[in-house]
């Protein structure tokens, strides 16, 4: 029999299948990834460049090419303490309403599973008015709420107390109690997510397995440790990179509050700094963007990699 009729093996039609399933998966992913390298690749590309130049906006006026100053940029913002108080007021901000979101999350979706119909869907319905305004708009509602003579809590506050002590107080002004403020926008926006998608996780759960844990005699407390939080635990997983990743990029809330009274050198966050810092700077505020990426990955690869633990096991 001659190579040209010989039928090929199995394992010659398993391989050939594979091949052309590569080729067909990557023809039809080809032009999404050409997209996504060039919305992405290019400006990262430019912001490695920029951060190594003393780029400025006159270069761009006069057309003259910018000087390579290497790690200047990044020494001149690593030795600054503004940038060393803003990034540790990050951190610190990022984990407060992380710990708030994720628990008051998980909370909230236990709560549902215990509902009637009604008040489940009368709660859903809350949360997803709440999830559904704007950031902006939610910065600005609880800009008034806490405002300084018209405030809600104020009058609140005095009305309880019987006094004029919180007779135009100014919370904003306090880089605490600002923070505390931005703390409550950004949980009160963000359980719902958070919520909804732990109630569904929640759902997937089968109950004989509830139900024979309480045969066994373990109450709630036990069944939510040994039952319902391994079940769900790839999904907290999944949140909780996501929640870290979106409260480290908070701008909107806290730059919306700065405009109504908060100071900024003493409440700005890692965005809010970088969009603030030397406007026309090009190479200083490239340095300081790639910073900020350098600390999202490494909080990110941390995470992944404890994700891919836990499913590996």
């Amino acid at each position: 029999m001659t190579a040209e009729t010989r039928r090929p093996t199995p394992e010659e039609r398993e391989r050939r299948r594979r091949r052309r399933d590569a080729i067909s998966s990557w023809t039809l992913l080809a032009p999404s990834i050409a997209l996504i390298g060039l919305l992405t690749g290019y400006p990262l590309v430019m912001m490695i460049w920029q951060s190594f130049t003393d780029y400025q906006v006159r270069h761009k006026i006069q057309g003259t090419a910018p000087e390579f100053v290497w790690f200047d940029n990044y020494i001149d913002v690593i030795t600054d303490d503004q940038f060393l108080a803003t990034l540790g007021r990050t951190l610190a901000l990022m984990v407060v309403t992380t710990t708030g979101i994720m628990i008051g999350g998980v909370l909230i979706a236990l709560l549902l599973t215990k509902l009637r119909t009604g008040m489940r869907l009368l709660v859903s319905v809350g949360l997803l008015l709440a999830w559904a305004i704007p950031p902006l708009t939610a910065s600005v509602i609880w800009g008034f709420i806490f405002d300084t003579q018209y405030g809600v809590v104020n009058w609140a506050l005095n009305e309880v107390t019987q006094s004029n002590t919180f007779h135009n107080h100014p919370w904003l002004l306090n880089p605490l109690s600002f923070m505390m403020i931005v703390t409550i926008i950004v949980v009160w926006g963000a359980i719902p997510f958070v919520a909804f998608t732990t109630y569904a996780a929640l759902g997937q759960i089968p109950r004989e397995t509830l139900e024979a844990a309480e045969i066994d005699g373990a109450g709630g407390w036990r069944r939510f440790w040994g039952v319902i939080l391994p079940a769900v635990r790839p999904v907290l997983a999944g949140l909780l990179i996501l929640q870290i990743i979106w409260n480290m990029k908070l701008f909107t809330q806290v730059f919306a509050l700065q405009s109504r009274g908060g100071i900024a050198s003493e409440t700005n966050v890692l965005p809010v700094y970088l969009f603030r810092q030397g406007i026309g700077e090009f190479g200083a505020t490239s340095a300081i963007g790639m910073l900020f990426v350098l600390i999202m990955l490494a909080i990110s690869w941390y995470n992944i990699r404890m994700l891919l633990k836990e499913d590996e096991s």
